[in-house]
């Protein structure tokens, strides 16, 4: 058996040197020296190894080395440990996805992809995200469910300039520099739904189209790293922290989600609230009851809990609602006729998170809820700080940490290894940022994302 395994492995590898010869060849035609290979630990930062185009082959065979002890980096590089990851020891090979590799627009000469992360024998690294992510989706899809997801990236361009909040005067201030975001995401074949100034000054937010979810948390980083170099190209810098100033509104990284099911949106055409069917009422309730827990990974910073306040469009309440933007759970009906647009807006995620974390137990806690047969509680109109008995989330890092440790279904889903891992890095940073003003919290962390 273990000859055959080993075998297998063997004609994988063959065929992966094979599709990434082709590649190479394309990319150095096209005058691409340096392929970026990327994913993102648990601290939320994006960590790269870059090889040369000419090195793909060997690459994508045998993968590059890296060591696991970046599980348990903070965001600030320093360095914890947890029960299972921690210490000089191990090796890790990073394996590119060539049906990810993406020539960049704002980097001449560069190319990227994400990567999966193996064990030197071979098999899957238990504590990669990515393949986490990858395989909650296929848990989904055992449901008979196909997850189509996105996510909103904010930032904050510095210096910012004078333009009002959702304003045009700031488009035009930044009109080349927007165009070019534009210009730049649509030459690496991403689909932008929309670019808008948001709140804060000097902030804006870009939405693309749904992927599934691995390809979204991807998406996430990609959009990320092109805005960042963009950003540079017109001297500019981008910051995606969740907070720049704690005194104003901070930086979201909202999820889009929707169910599909033989080609039909489960968001629609229902008898559950607002038409949605009863499989997405209960995925939608396994979200909603998980939120408390889920704050660990997607609002996993001591930053994030500045961001996460009541009446700034944070989601800082355990509630849903029909197109309240201050639920942390909005459901977007949709026009009629657009069977796309129905889907659900978690809010109260922001841009320190992994992406890939976040799609994965997402899905975990969704199919948590359909496996109970979870129902939704009633909508809430209007802002719940007004209303009797709105349960607020989580208002710092160590008590969303105290639920996610005591959530069964998430540890399940991660597997110890990388559950132990999480809560290790929260831990750590918390003590990190401890005793530190808002302020300094902000200033610390603004521009590490």
């Amino acid at each position: 058996m273990e000859q055959g395994h080993g075998a297998r492995q063997q004609e994988q590898a063959r065929e992966r040197a094979g599709a990434a010869r082709i590649e190479a060849a394309r990319l150095t035609a096209e005058g691409i020296r340096a392929v970026a290979l990327t994913w993102v630990d648990v601290a939320g930062l994006t960590r790269v190894k870059a090889v040369p185009t000419a090195r793909l082959p060997q690459v994508a065979a045998h993968g590059v080395g890296m060591s696991p002890v970046f599980d348990v980096y903070l965001v600030d590089d320093s360095v914890t440990s947890s029960p299972h990851i921690g210490g000089p020891d191990g090796d890790l090979r990073l394996i590119p996805d060539l049906e990810r590799l993406t020539v960049l627009h704002a980097q001449p000469g560069w190319a990227w992809a994400p990567v999966d992360r193996f064990e030197q024998s071979g098999q899957p690294y238990t504590a990669c995200q990515r393949q986490f992510a990858g395989r909650m989706a296929e848990r989904a899809a055992g449901h008979g469910i196909e997850l189509r997801m996105g996510f909103e990236t904010e930032w904050v361009v510095d210096p910012p300039l004078a333009g009002p909040a959702y304003g045009m005067a700031r488009v035009v201030e930044r009109s080349e520099y927007v165009a070019d975001v534009f210009g730049a995401l649509a030459a690496q074949g991403v689909e932008v739904l929309q670019i808008h100034p948001e709140y804060t000054p000097g902030q804006f937010e870009v939405s693309v189209a749904p992927s599934d979810p691995v390809g979204a948390a991807d998406l996430a980083v990609l959009v990320r790293e092109t805005i960042r170099a963009v950003s540079l190209r017109h001297g500019l810098s981008a910051w995606f922290g969740p907070v720049i100033d704690p005194d104003g509104v901070g930086n979201g990284g909202h999820l889009h989600l929707s169910l599909w099911q033989d080609g039909r949106n489960l968001c629609r055409g229902g008898e559950g609230p607002f038409d949605m069917s009863a499989t997405s009422e209960a995925f939608l309730a396994g979200i909603l009851d998980a939120l408390p827990a889920l704050l660990a990974i997607g609002a996993p910073s001591p930053a994030s809990y500045l961001r996460l306040a009541p009446s700034r469009w944070a989601g800082a309440f355990q509630c849903w609602g029909l197109e309240n933007r201050e639920a942390a759970l909005r459901f977007i009906a949709g026009p009629p006729g657009a069977e796309d647009a129905a889907n659900a807006e978690v809010k109260c995620f922001d841009p320190a998170a992994n992406p890939y974390l976040v799609t994965g137990a997402v899905i975990a806690a969704g199919l948590a809820g359909i496996e109970a047969g979870l129902r939704l509680p009633e909508p809430v109109s209007g802002d719940p700080v007004h209303l009797h008995g709105q349960r607020r989330l989580p208002s710092s890092l160590p008590e969303a940490l105290g639920h996610f440790t005591g959530s069964a279904v998430l540890r399940e889903a991660l597997g110890d290894p990388l559950f132990e891992a999480v809560t290790a890095v929260r831990q750590a940073e918390t003590k990190l940022f401890d005793g530190l003003t808002p302020r300094e919290i902000a200033e610390a962390t603004r521009g590490r994302y």
